[in-house]
């Protein structure tokens, strides 16, 4: 997507990325390697059903009563210290933090990989308020790098080849071209110590925060994660207001179940456990911290039917099955959140009006509600926002009576015999070898991009009727 510009719909950028070859190269290796690892991973531990359970009754629980958590959670993380802001809006949660760095007089920012600040487009404000800030994260530099967005939860480079990030970074740096991946990640290495030890401001998304203690957890693999939180004199951590459980033991529940679906570990390299400043007789740390709390249409997600999306802990799991992902990639969602959970949370945040064709990006097969480590029910959802998508935006005439039509001529079963024998007849007339290569009307835009199987000349309720009785006639 690099210096590319994006067809500004869904379909238009879901049709340019099915005819790149490139990314589905990139995106079949890497998906096929993180379900193996996902399922060996899930082989390992013990009593595998029962800790999905207890996390998924952790988050949900938690969303239940996130109100009172999100006071509790604010309590805590004042006696530890830090500072807690709330921001309505992503605008509201760019001015806090700006003027945090501006308070503290800070020129230098070094980013830890955070989706909320992607949802924000943080990057953005702070360099338009004259800041220069760097991405630490391997995946996230590499994005920046090439003016682009991450195009998975957890791989944010997946739909690039390592060809590809080889000549981004001789075109950027100016280093000597390879495609050795220990020597293109030697190479943001060396560029990327500098900017730890120069940043005047850290600044952390959070995977998880514990209302009962005002912990921020952070998972990395890179240790990218303790450098920005350690090592700059200021910490700030942007987080969504529904990222909480409640207790350590809920933490660890959710924990035994993200690394193995996200990545194939028993557990990420880098957990990292924060809960405030540097105190008196500390070695190391941030003179301050703070913590913006962001809404930004997670209240209103939670009053509706949507809700239970809100529970995800972002392993991208369901991406790596989703037969609609696989083939198209994140970019073409055109928003933070790609996958069949942005095919929720994007519309639930941002609203159905701009978002609607979203969820219609699924085959409802149900292999994400399988693989989800907190068992979300994506499917329901999906067909929710569907629902929603039909009463609130403006269908083709075509399709209004269309419903109309078929509603009708269903309710009589007669009529719907007569109409089905006679679409049935003109559709195999169309038919070369069992296959209809271009169908009439708005059935075009299915075999646009596949064939569609000639109907049988039989239904199958005429073929279950014979078989009936023929049946009842033997005996």
């Amino acid at each position: 997507m690099s210096g590319v510009a994006m067809p500004l719909t869904f379909h238009g950028r879901a049709r340019a990325a099915l005819s790149d070859r490139t990314l589905h190269e990139a995106l079949d290796r890497a998906t096929a390697q993180l379900r193996s690892r996902r399922s060996t991973a899930l082989d390992s531990l013990e009593h595998s059903d029962y800790v999905r359970d207890v996390a998924r009754r952790a988050r949900m629980t938690a969303l239940r009563n996130l109100g009172a958590l999100l006071r509790e959670f604010e309590s805590r993380l004042t006696e530890n210290g830090c500072r807690v802001h709330w921001a309505d809006t992503a605008d509201d949660a760019n001015r806090i933090i700006v003027r945090i760095a501006a308070e503290a007089r800070v020129r230098r920012i070094a980013k830890s990989k955070s989706m909320v600040s992607e949802e924000t487009h943080l990057n953005a404000a702070l360099e338009r308020a004259g800041l220069a800030v760097v991405e630490t994260d391997l995946g996230e530099y590499v994005t920046q790098l090439a003016a682009s967005r991450p195009s998975h939860i957890i791989l944010p480079i997946v739909h690039m080849t390592r060809e590809q990030v080889g000549r981004l970074l001789q075109e950027q740096l100016g280093v000597p071209y390879s495609d050795d991946p220990q020597v293109l990640a030697g190479y943001a290495r060396a560029k990327l110590r500098a900017e730890f030890l120069r940043a005047d401001m850290g600044i952390t998304g959070a995977n998880i925060g514990v209302a009962a203690t005002g912990t921020i957890c952070l998972v990395t693999n890179e240790g990218n994660g303790r450098m920005v939180t350690t090592l700059p004199r200021v910490h700030v951590v942007l987080m969504g207001i529904e990222k909480l459980v409640a207790t350590m033991a809920d933490l660890d529940a959710v924990l035994k179940v993200l690394a193995r679906s996200a990545t194939g570990q028993q557990l990420t390299a880098y957990t990292t456990l924060v809960r405030g400043p540097r105190r008196a007789g500390d070695a190391c740390g941030p003179e301050s911290m703070h913590v913006v709390l962001l809404d930004n249409g997670r209240t209103r997600l939670l009053a509706g039917e949507s809700a239970e999306i809100l529970g995800c802990i972002r392993c991208g799991a369901c991406l790596n099955v989703c037969p609609v992902y696989r083939n198209i990639g994140g970019h073409a969602y055109g928003d933070t959140y790609p996958g069949p959970v942005g095919a929720v949370v994007t519309p639930g945040l941002r609203g159905i009006g701009n978002w609607a064709a979203l969820p219609d990006a699924s085959s409802l097969c149900g292999a994400c509600r399988d693989i989800c480590p907190v068992r979300l029910d994506i499917p329901r959802m999906l067909i929710a926002m569907r629902q929603e998508a039909v009463s609130c935006t403006p269908q083709p005439a075509w399709l209004r009576f269309g419903m109309r039509a078929f509603a009708w001529t269903a309710a009589r079963p007669p009529m719907y015999r007569i109409v089905a024998r006679l679409g049935g007849a003109v559709l195999r007339q169309r038919a070369r070898n069992g296959w209809i290569h271009r169908a009439p009307g708005p059935l075009g835009a299915w075999t646009t991009c596949r064939d569609l199987r000639a109907p049988a000349r039989r239904s199958f309720e005429r073929q279950w009727r014979s078989r009936t009785e023929a049946r009842h006639d033997r005996a």
